[in-house]
């Protein structure tokens, strides 16, 4: 009881109502007919405890022994799983690698083919002007025995000249001079080749 109860009912009435169910010199009333329930109930209980472990024990027991079957299978089937992708996974990597060599193989023949292909193109280069200096040197050769001939035919012409204008008139030392005078005129307004 609460203690509010207790202090509503009187002190005397208290003990009186709980002893008034108890026979007199004892705790509790222990009869036969409390000790035929007792035994009843432990009775039933036996029975129920024996009932429920026949019909939902063994159901129960098969349950979890499934459970733990099915539990074990997939860990077995992870740990197998596990197994094949670390097996893949270590097969990646290994691929990775011999495409990463394979890549650097690739670019050092490249380089190699680039470094060699520079050198081809600077030896033709190189073959390239000397060829064409040989041939600038071979022109500049030409152009110059060509200058001396034309130089050589003009001085015959400017000279046949003379000798044709000197063979016409009687020279005298004034038509000397003024023959020379026009032959170095004449000769100063030809264009000479350079």
């Amino acid at each position: 009881m609460t203690p509010r109860l207790l202090a509503a009912v009187p002190e005397g009435r208290l003990f009186g109502a709980l002893s008034a169910a108890v026979p007199e010199g004892r705790l509790f009333g222990l009869d036969g007919q409390t000790v035929a329930s007792i035994l009843i109930q432990l009775l039933n209980a036996a029975i129920l405890a024996a009932a429920l472990s026949l019909i939902l024990y063994r159901p129960v027991l098969r349950f979890m022994r499934g459970r733990s079957e099915g539990i074990r299978s997939q860990m077995e089937r992870a740990a197998a799983d596990m197994a094949e992708a670390m097996g893949m996974k270590a097969l990646y990597e290994r691929k990775l690698t011999e495409a990463e060599l394979e890549r650097v193989e690739i670019l050092e023949r490249a380089r190699q083919l680039a470094t060699e292909k520079g050198h081809q193109t600077l030896m033709d280069a190189k073959r390239e002007v000397n060829a064409m200096w040989e041939r600038a040197l071979a022109g500049i050769e030409l152009e110059r025995e060509r200058a001396e001939e034309q130089m050589r035919l003009r001085i015959i012409e400017v000279s046949s000249l003379m000798a044709e204008r000197l063979i016409e008139r009687s020279m005298d030392r004034a038509l000397q001079d003024r023959l020379y005078d026009d032959v170095m005129t004449e000769l100063e307004g030809l264009s000479w080749p350079s």
